[in-house]
């Protein structure tokens, strides 16, 4: 009998498969403030284990600080502010109603007072493409559309750390440390290149999947590998027109 697939371990939910609780901070995410404005100070930049963003610590008053992901530009000691009234200007956090149509923002939230959920990655940054009758449409790094309520807070700017997939690991164990920070696995194996008892693409003469890829969402944990319940599958093609069908 061979041992349980990746999938069917995975789905247990074990402890190694979690992201480590060693070396988090705290938690990311917008200081809870009334109406009007407040002003913040940045006391330091810190590096979280299985984060790639670097965090800013903000300090609000005497004994009460937020951490949140720095934005391009940032610096020990820089003055930022939160509130619709403030300025626009990289590192402020303001709703979206506050902010003009094509600028760039970052740790977006999905819903007002979430705390920020959306382009926290290194390097990333979305742009407020426009605004009407109380939602913003924001388009995404990966090219995608989405529709918020303008009372959503945003940061102005980039998020720090951009460029830093260009640095190679050069060795396997700096990977594998990097991988293990953030809950994933590594290496992945290809479910064709198993043997046969490990995985149901697994075995042959070839490295093929022997199979249709596609698998029922009640499938069994063993099998359900593939494409769960997918609505299509293959090459998109292009619908043609009425003339070129005439033709």
């Amino acid at each position: 009998m061979g041992k349980r697939i990746l999938q069917r371990r995975r789905g247990k939910a074990g402890i190694q498969f979690r992201a480590p609780k060693k070396g988090k901070i705290a938690p990311v995410r917008y200081p809870r403030f009334g109406t009007g404005s407040s002003e913040a100070t940045i006391t330091a930049i810190l590096d979280e284990r299985g984060r790639s963003a670097p965090l800013a610590q903000l300090r609000l008053d005497r004994d009460r600080y937020a951490y949140l992901p720095a934005v391009a530009g940032m610096a020990v000691g820089q003055q930022v502010s939160m509130g619709s009234s403030v300025r626009v200007q990289e590192g402020n956090m303001l709703p979206l109603a506050s902010v003009p149509e094509g600028t760039r923002v970052c740790n977006i939230e999905l819903r007002p007072g979430d705390g920020g959920k959306l382009v926290r990655a290194s390097g990333t940054s979305a742009v407020l493409f426009s605004k009407a009758n109380g939602r913003a449409i924001i388009k995404l790094p990966s090219g995608k559309n989405i529709l918020v309520n303008d009372r959503c807070m945003v940061t102005i700017g980039e998020v720090a750390g951009g460029g830093r997939r260009e640095k190679p690991f050069l060795t396997a164990g700096a990977r594998h440390h990097a991988m293990r920070a953030s809950g994933r696995v590594y290496p992945r194996m290809r479910g064709i290149a198993m043997a046969v008892v490990y995985h149901p693409f697994g075995g042959g003469r070839h490295q093929h999947p022997g199979k249709s890829t596609s698998t029922s969402r009640n499938a069994p944990p063993g099998r359900k590998v593939g494409l769960i319940a997918p609505r299509k599958t293959g090459r998109k093609r292009l619908a043609r027109s009425s003339a070129e069908v005439s033709k």
